[in-house]
């Protein structure tokens, strides 16, 4: 069982803007979101963080629910210019390496973890999909509007900011179990 009391401490040591925990029941998963992964993405259908390689909305609302609970995080970095996306991108490695820093504090407590990030995974430098399977399964994390979850109204849910201007906010969601 999760105790949050020490989880709490050893966030407060690292470079997290918020967290919040909340109730995997009280996600919301629409087909909307997969639309915009769809029309407006240039990594759909090219990698297995995102879809069709994760799944229907319905089955990734399965996968997800399995966990009764899950704890959002967020990190933000200033950049010198938000609409140059090599500098924001760069910025997400941070993110992803805080997100395996909370993963591993949660499984070292006994947590059995299905973990979200950010947009598409960018391990390898270029992914298997479609043609083998995912090379680092243990490493990739699953982007969280691939699962048809809006980060926004999430964020928003969990009473977390989400900045505009030259403020990069990256979110992850770690459900557990």
């Amino acid at each position: 069982m999760l105790n949050r009391e020490l989880l709490e401490q050893q966030l407060s040591e690292l470079p997290l803007y918020q967290y919040a925990f909340m109730k995997s029941e009280d996600l919301v998963f629409t087909e909307r979101v997969r639309h915009i992964c769809r029309t407006e993405c240039s990594m759909y259908g090219t990698t297995w963080a995102c879809p069709p390689a994760v799944g229907t909305v319905e089955q990734c609302r399965e996968a997800c629910l399995a966990y009764p609970d899950f704890l959002m995080i967020s990190t933000v970095t200033e950049v010198p210019d938000i609409e140059n996306l090599e500098q924001t991108l760069a910025t997400r490695r941070d993110h992803e390496a805080v997100t395996r820093q909370v993963a591993q504090l949660m499984r070292d407590q006994g947590c059995e973890l299905r973990v979200l990030s950010t947009e598409s995974c960018a391990i390898c430098g270029r992914c298997a999909y479609p043609d083998g399977p995912c090379r680092h399964p243990e490493l990739m994390f699953p982007c969280v509007e691939s699962q048809g979850i809006l980060v926004t109204d999430l964020a928003e849910k969990c009473g977390m900011e989400f900045f505009n201007g030259n403020i990069v906010t990256w979110f992850s969601v770690l459900l557990y179990r």
